[in-house]
């Protein structure tokens, strides 16, 4: 069977070695305790062979059953702060989700070919998908991941387990504590110098790497549309699809360099609609020539960047496969990814705990991804479901075992190709080096939308507010000012307002000298105040950016990339 098998493998390895590449009923993690049961697992396989990661990949799969199989293509997410020992509270959410108490249970009782790190927090647009947090800081998160990759060697194939996390930067970032933190995508674009991008990714990706994570679902490759598309957001890089292209390929770049792959998302192009995928299906309503010219151009560069993983939108879009989210159309994720973008890296579907991939029923939703073209299930909303649902379309011929084993060598090919044998120290994750990176970065995307360009735009004592909820970023300005010589007071000072993602009109302060956006600046259209500055993030090096421009000891060089109504995109 074995021999069957690798006879059959020929064809897929050699492709693959031509590429670049819910509802969880308990609580969230709060830290690690002894655990409810002790985990037990088998003992560890054969070490696999090393050299070529689709030689590599061959022999995993030859020792792989049908059951190994299935479990490499599902990446669910799992409560509990550690591989091994987890409060009570994590032992029921895992429950649960798949029947055991830890994550490293998880690994071997599905036998899993990934795993991915959540965080959740309030103010963020993908908060619905992610009820539970198991990142808290470096070193936690390398203990994790250390954990889970002995959980992975133990299993059949020995292959490496592939790590995820959303680590976007801005609104979307799970591991904030003790990091460097890159301003948001939109910042990078209202810089628009792709080798700062670059420079900043690759200090991203090192700190990554550090951490044990192998994938980063960004860069997010999507062109922004209308201003009411809050859920993308300064998520994206704006709303010119050439400029993104660039900066897109520059973020693949540095990840890449750093040996982790990037995963580009919302294919094909979450950014032409107000709609929000993690409450319905959003409609892309484009023809396919503006949809040609305006959302595929940033996931070709990044294909051609080599970006390892490439993340499928749960979207309608019309032009293409109208009525069928792009998650499960053949149309859109095997004829257009594969065909005309020729990517042979390995493409994973949105969350299938989202409403519009929860239409069937786990097992079916499954075995319809992988059949369009999908090769990893990100976050079944029940794994032993989905699982199953494979196991079965195997039997009934729903799913061919042609069809399993062409994902599953696509995703051991990736493993192994970002399974380095060392890692980067700790003691890269926040270092001076990667500091000085970003801050470049940062201070080339402060934007001044109405204002003097030159001196100082603040005199005298200062007072720092918020909008509500923002109570970090200000104390981080109040910081950065002082630092810059100002002197700052609790009242009766000359007013500098912030205001971040999901505010509103009636979060201004009409008495400011100086309104402040952190995310998109479309709300600064609606300010009063007589100096509007956009830093599109709320990160300490952002907002220290933002410091020296006020004090006039630097120029705020940034053009914002998307439009705003009554404003030009930089008045310097």
């Amino acid at each position: 069977m074995r021999t069957v098998r690798a006879a059959l493998l020929v064809p897929l390895l050699l492709a693959a070695a031509a590429c670049g590449a819910d509802d969880g009923p308990a609580p969230r993690a709060t830290g690690s305790v002894p655990p409810a049961v002790p985990s037990a697992l088998p003992p560890a396989s054969a070490a696999t062979p090393t050299g070529d990661p689709a030689q590599q990949a061959a022999a995993a799969v030859a020792a792989m059953d049908d059951t190994s199989l299935a479990g490499q293509v599902l990446m669910p997410y799992a409560y509990g702060s550690s591989a091994t020992s987890v409060d009570k509270g994590s032992a029921a959410g895992n429950q649960g989700l798949a029947g055991v108490d830890t994550p490293a249970e998880m690994i071997a009782k599905f036998r899993l070919g990934g795993l991915i790190l959540v965080g959740f927090t309030a103010k963020d647009p993908t908060g619905a998908t992610n009820p539970t947090t198991n990142v808290e800081n470096p070193q936690q998160v390398r203990a994790l991941t250390d954990g889970l990759q002995e959980a992975a060697r133990r299993l059949p194939g020995g292959a490496p387990l592939m790590i995820g996390t959303d680590q976007e930067y801005g609104v979307v970032t799970r591991v904030t504590q003790g990091v460097t933190m890159l301003p948001s995508a939109m910042g990078a674009g209202a810089a628009g110098q792709p080798r700062l991008t670059e420079a900043a990714w690759r200090a991203a990706g090192a700190e990554l790497a550090a951490m044990g994570i192998t994938v980063d679902f960004a860069p997010v490759a999507d062109t922004l549309g209308p201003p009411a598309n809050t859920v993308i957001g300064s998520r994206s890089f704006g709303s010119d699809a050439e400029a993104n292209a660039q900066q897109v390929a520059a973020a693949v770049r540095g990840l890449r360099s750093a040996g982790v792959a990037a995963g580009l998302k919302h294919f094909p192009g979450h950014g032409h609609t107000s709609g929000d995928s993690h409450e319905g299906l959003p409609v892309v309503a484009q023809s396919r020539a503006a949809w040609t010219a305006q959302d595929l151009p940033p996931f070709q560069a990044g294909v051609a960047a080599g970006t390892g993983v490439v993340m499928s939108g749960h979207l309608d879009l019309q032009a293409l496969d109208k009525g069928v989210p792009a998650t499960f159309s053949k149309k859109i994720m095997t004829d257009v990814l594969r065909g005309q973008l020729k990517f042979s890296g390995v493409a994973v579907t949105d969350a299938m705990n989202m409403p519009p991939a929860m239409k069937w029923p786990p097992g079916e939703a499954a075995v319809r991804a992988l059949n369009a073209g999908n090769d990893m299930l990100l976050m079944p909303p029940d794994i032993g479901a989905a699982r199953d649902g494979i196991l079965a379309g195997l039997r009934d011929g729903s799913l061919s075992k042609q069809r399993l084993v062409e994902a599953v060598t696509r995703i051991l090919t990736l493993k192994f190709r970002t399974a380095a044998p060392t890692r980067p120290d700790l003691a890269v994750v926040g270092s001076p080096e990667h500091e000085k990176a970003v801050a470049a970065l940062d201070a080339a995307s402060v934007t001044v939308l109405r204002g003097p360009c030159s001196g100082a735009l603040l005199s005298g004592p200062v007072t720092v507010s918020a909008s509500g909820g923002r109570e970090v970023a200000r104390v981080a300005l109040v910081r950065a000012l002082q630092a810059q010589g100002f002197r700052v007071q609790a009242a009766g000072g000359t007013v500098v307002h912030l205001v971040g993602y999901g505010d509103k009109t009636t979060d201004l302060s009409p008495s400011a000298r100086v309104t402040v956006a952190m995310d998109t600046p479309h709300l600064l259209a609606a300010a009063r105040s007589p100096v509007l500055v956009a830093t599109y993030s709320s990160s300490k090096l952002s907002l220290g950016a933002l410091a020296a421009v006020l004090a006039g000891k630097a120029k705020a060089p940034g053009r914002s990339p998307v439009a705003v109504a009554g404003l030009p995109r930089t008045a310097c």
